[in-house]
């Protein structure tokens, strides 16, 4: 198997858990499905030769940045879903309707990922544009440092606006 295939299927999988972050009816469900698609950029990552960038990924943004979405949904109390879950009325076939596409896309990419690190011929095919830790390091605290540090502040900026604007504006409340 070239290195295109597997690299073109976890793009595949990322388009399709995009969309269906896009087209999701329920917040929670879209960010199971948002985990999927950071995973699947991570693996695109690995297959570009950027481990580095792959782990950061998976660290980073699938990491801390979906906690803090998670975070901020249950802060603002998202209740405008279409179809809010609750878990006490519904049996156990709900988890399974939940669960089962995040989970067989991460199983894909699970099963993919093992085939290329176990396979001895495509471990060689790598060496030779591997973006290392330092490279990136002397990037981003180097040129890109300001961009970096402005980015961080916008984030900021916009999760306090989004606080701002999700709460409800009680008589005499003027914070």
């Amino acid at each position: 198997m070239t290195v295109e295939v597997p690299f073109y299927f976890a793009a595949v999988i990322a388009i399709f858990a995009s969309l269906r972050v896009v087209t999701g009816s329920n917040a929670i469900h879209s960010l199971l499905y948002l985990v999927v698609s950071l995973l699947a950029v991570a693996v695109c990552f690995y297959f570009l030769g950027a481990p580095f960038a792959a782990g950061l990924e998976v660290i980073v943004y699938a990491g801390a940045i979906l906690v803090l979405f998670v975070f901020a949904a249950m802060m603002f109390d998202l209740q405008g879903d279409v179809d809010p879950v609750n878990f006490r009325q519904q049996g156990k076939s709900n988890w399974l309707s939940i669960w089962f596409g995040p989970c067989l896309l991460a199983t894909l990419l699970l099963v993919e990922l093992i085939y290329i690190i176990t396979s001895s011929d495509n471990g060689q095919k790598f060496a030779s544009n591997l973006v290392d830790a330092k490279a990136v390091g002397i990037l981003l605290y180097g040129p890109y440092l300001l961009a970096v540090e402005i980015a961080s502040f916008l984030l900021l900026a916009g999760l306090v606006g989004g606080y701002h604007f999700a709460k409800d504006d009680a008589p005499g409340d003027h914070l």
